[in-house]
């Protein structure tokens, strides 16, 4: 059974989702016939590739919030991320393009690193207030995560994998992928956004039912 995971590398929901999705997969039966492929999106293409910005001043631009607002919703998504034991560190955090970064996520694919460099990047991003936008950081972790230093240099100093990024946002997009993370359960069932482990379970078992029903 295949699962295909849409995300961005800094939706705080996405990584909410990712740890959700696996509290279900520890609970399912068949869990060694799983493989799981992270493809790529972006909330914010627009964002220069050779600049941050503060992540908080984006939200008020964005979502016309005031200082307050933003501050209190990341007060909110810290505590729902320690509801799955994860350590968010929101304040003065910088945002940018996250292109190349996601360049590095198929690199990983093809080393079968993927998702060793997903959680990487998330832990990098959400709790150690580190950079997904520069080369060096990225190199160091991803280098982190177990791929080779000179292979992902050789990435971030050309195109390689451009494609590959864009053709999973012009998948999500015919998908009709708004918002991650987005969740695909063996070709067929979608599941928007950080939903719930429970949720996520009963999809992976009836998926399952499915299969099973094929069979005989």
């Amino acid at each position: 059974m295949r699962i295909d995971i849409w995300s961005d590398l800094v939706c705080p929901w996405c990584y909410v989702g990712k740890r959700r999705f696996e509290k279900a997969l520890v609970q399912f039966d068949d869990t060694d016939a799983v493989e799981i492929v992270h493809h790529s999106f972006q909330l914010n293409p627009a964002a220069p590739r050779d600049r941050t910005s503060s992540r908080r001043e984006m939200l008020m631009q964005k979502y016309g919030l005031s200082a307050p607002q933003v501050v209190a919703m990341d007060a909110r998504m810290t505590q729902t991320a320690a509801a799955e034991d994860l350590d968010f560190q929101l304040e003065d955090t910088l945002t940018g393009n996250t292109f190349d970064a996601h360049r590095l996520v198929h690199l990983a694919r093809a080393h079968e690193l993927q998702d060793a460099v997903v959680e990487r990047f998330y832990r990098a991003y959400f709790t150690e207030q580190r950079s997904l936008f520069d080369a060096a950081s990225l190199a160091d972790l991803a280098g982190d995560a177990g791929l080779d230093r000179v292979d992902t240099e050789t990435v971030l100093n050309t195109d390689r994998y451009a494609d590959a990024v864009a053709s999973d946002i012009e998948t999500a997009r015919r998908l009709g992928v708004n918002g991650v993370p987005f969740f695909v359960i063996d070709g067929r069932y979608g599941i928007s956004g950080a939903q719930p482990a429970e949720m996520f379970l009963d999809v992976l078992r009836r998926a399952a039912a499915d299969h099973q029903s094929v069979g005989r």
